[in-house]
This record gives C-alpha cells, structure tokens and sequence, in this order.
C-alpha cells in the first residue's frame, strides 16, 4: 500500500498504475504513472485532495481506510476534473453520500455534465477561499487553463504545502518512495519535459499566471497529481516549469527527419556531423517513422535550435512530418531557431509546406535547402550551410 506521513497532518494515498500502455491513450508509458491523492486530517474534518481513475477505487479507499476509520471523509477536493483523477468520485459520492465535493464554478458544470452529480453535493469556493478543517485550512487558487479550463490549486498554509494538480507533475511510477528526498528522481525530469510539452505545452501564458499567483507563497511540499512529492527539488521544478512555459529553450538542437530510402535521411547526418563540429552537443535526432511523436514533441521543446526535414510524397509534406508540424501549431511552439530542409524526386513541395507553416508560427527558417532526387556534392555543402547558419544564430 502506498501510505505515508508527508507531515503529521497530511498523507499520501495515491496509487501506481504500471498497466496503461499510453496515457490519454496517446503518449507511452514506460515507467507507468501515479495517480496521487492526499488526505488532510484537521481536528475537526477531513478532507481528500483529489480521486483517482476509476479502476483504482478500491486500492484509494484502502489506503484512506489504514488513516481514517470507516473512511470518514468530509470533503473531496477536486483540484482537475479529468478522468484519470475524477473518475472515481460517483463511486466515491455513492459509498459515502454526505461527503461534499469542493471545486470551483467550473468543477460544478463539469461534475454535472460528465457524472450527473448535482449541486446539492457540492461546495463552490471562489479565489482564495478558505475551508476550515480545525488547526489546518485549505485556500484555493483558481488557475484555469492548466491545463484544463477548471484546474485550480488548494494551499494548507499551516503545513505549508500546495496541492498542485496535475502542474509539476510527470510521467513515471513512484517505486517505493513518495517524497524526492526518500528516492533517485533524477529520471523523472525527462519525464516531466515530455508530460509538460506533450500535455501543457500550448498553455504558457496560463502557466505562466499561475506561477505568478505562487510567487509569495512559502512552500515546503509541492504534491502534484503525477510523479513524486517534491521537497528539496522544488526550485528546479519551478525553474523547469517556467522555462518551457516561456518557449525557453536549452542549448542544443533537434532534428526531425522522415525519409523514404535514406537520402533525406543523409542530410540529417551530415548536419547534425557539422552541428558537432561546430560545438553544439546536445543533438538529438529523431525519425519521426520510428520514434514515438511523444519523445519528439518533448525534445522539440526542450531544446533552442529545431531542423526538420521532409521528403516530397503525393505533392505534400511526408505524412509524420505533417503531424510532427501540427503539433507544433497546436502547441503554438516559438522562440526556437529554425532551418528546414527538403527532397523531391520531379516536383517540389514538401519545403514550401513546411516554411509556411513556420510562417505561420511566425519563425522564419534561418536557411532552408530542397534536394532533387540523391544528394550531390553541392547538396552536401548546402547542409553543412544549415548547420553553420543554425550554429551561429545559436551562439547569437
């Protein structure tokens, strides 16, 4: 059972899923995910922070009832309403019917719309609203659209801690361990790169007001809906959070690449040979016919320089590609230092494709290149031109 004291007053109960192949049945799950919730003991109430995906009822409720006799629960507080964190509540609102359901405006229409849940069962807490639990209290803070339209964080000043939701949180199960400092985290980082672009990463602007709203709050526990507790990392999740919900990137480049029988793919080598040369050592390199657009996405963001290369098919962008690219649109990607590159065996059109849709992202390519049919000596200078063009706006 995952059950632990993360202060006298406040206990995980949360649970491990290493069963889902893909979370939101899109981005892959090796290392599985958590679905975190916590109980709140004051002297006179007792309050849940967030519910779990509906299969994993039984497993919360047994958790919760090794804290509190016959699972006596005053409040639920529902910090997001997607179903892998409110699946569960009807279940819960049927085993204990005077258990009233905290959240905002928002919640209640959602609570509505997805379980029929009524109002009558409900608390409707507006900004810096404070629900007392006797010696400990809960305060609200609504930070919508982070990245669903209701999301909102609940703060227990006494114990100093913030319920987050699922802002800081990450891919992976918690193996043993709960709080950072009980565990080796540093494998979670990549996987809070790849949850945040993959899943947040459209939502800057509303990230960036919520940091804003925790800028004078003292915080020794941060308790996100995924991954671990953190407490003695809390500055480089911050720093991590306002770096991508600001587009900034690190040193280094990502090239994205599709290729039919490996001419496009040669350009991405002898680029990514003369990005080396040229000092650039964080290079990654992804075939978007092999790995999973979920790492591509991740990396894409992470990093400042970004190179894509598409092979013409039918008279458009190479399919992947096409997607890698309205992935960047929908996530509304920027900041980055761009090249594209192309190939076509008799008509041109998958560069065109792809310089228009970083016109669209207002990003102009700092080179571009389009090959006809297998590379020749002045297509291989060319791509070392991408790379010099790439390294030099890098270092401006």
């Amino acid at each position: 059972m995952n059950i632990r004291n993360i202060t006298e007053r406040v206990f995980y109960v949360g649970v491990n899923d290493r069963s889902s192949a893909k979370f939101e049945n899109l981005w892959p799950l090796p290392f599985g995910v958590s679905y975190n919730s916590y109980l709140v003991k004051g002297s006179e109430k007792i309050a849940l922070i967030d519910a779990v995906e509906e299969s994993f009822v039984r497993r919360l409720l047994s958790n919760v009832g090794e804290i509190v006799e016959n699972c006596k629960i005053d409040y639920l507080v529902v910090n997001h309403m997607e179903p892998d964190h409110s699946g569960g509540i009807s279940t819960l609102l049927d085993l204990f019917p005077n258990i009233k359901i905290v959240g905002n405006k928002v919640t209640l229409g959602m609570l509505k719309g997805f379980y029929n849940i009524s109002e009558e069962h409900c608390i409707e807490i507006k900004e810096n609203d404070v629900i007392s639990l006797g010696e400990v209290s809960l305060k609200f803070f609504i930070t919508p659209l982070v990245h669903w339209p209701e999301t909102m964080m609940t703060y227990v000043e006494e114990e100093r801690i913030l319920f987050s939701g699922d802002a800081f949180g990450c891919f992976g199960a918690l193996n043993g361990g709960i709080v950072d400092n009980e565990m080796e985290v540093d494998w979670y980082f990549p996987e809070m790169y790849r949850y945040y672009s993959n899943i947040v990463g459209r939502f800057g602007k509303p990230v960036q007001l919520a940091l804003k709203k925790l800028e004078n709050i003292k915080i020794d526990y941060i308790c996100s809906t995924h991954g671990p507790v953190w407490k003695d990392r809390i500055k480089e999740v911050k720093d991590l959070y306002n770096r991508m919900s600001l587009y900034e990137g690190e040193e280094g480049v990502t090239i994205v690449y599709g290729s039919m029988y490996g001419n496009t793919e040669e350009l991405a080598d002898i680029i990514a040979s003369r990005l080396c040369e040229r000092g650039i050592r964080n290079i990654k390199i992804h075939n978007v016919s092999k790995s999973d657009m979920s790492y591509i996405i991740s990396d894409a963001f992470r990093y400042k320089g970004l190179i894509v290369g598409s092979p013409t098919y039918n008279g458009h962008i190479f399919p992947a590609i096409g997607e890698f690219l309205t992935s960047m649109e929908v996530r509304e990607i920027k900041n980055k230092v761009i090249a594209t590159f192309g190939s076509f065996t008799w008509a041109s059109a998958a560069c065109k494709m792809m310089n228009e849709c970083m016109a669209r992202l207002k990003m102009a390519p700092v080179a571009s290149m389009d090959m006809k049919q297998a590379p020749s000596k002045s297509d291989y200078e060319a791509a070392k031109e991408i790379a010099d063009k790439v390294a030099d706006a890098l270092k401006n």
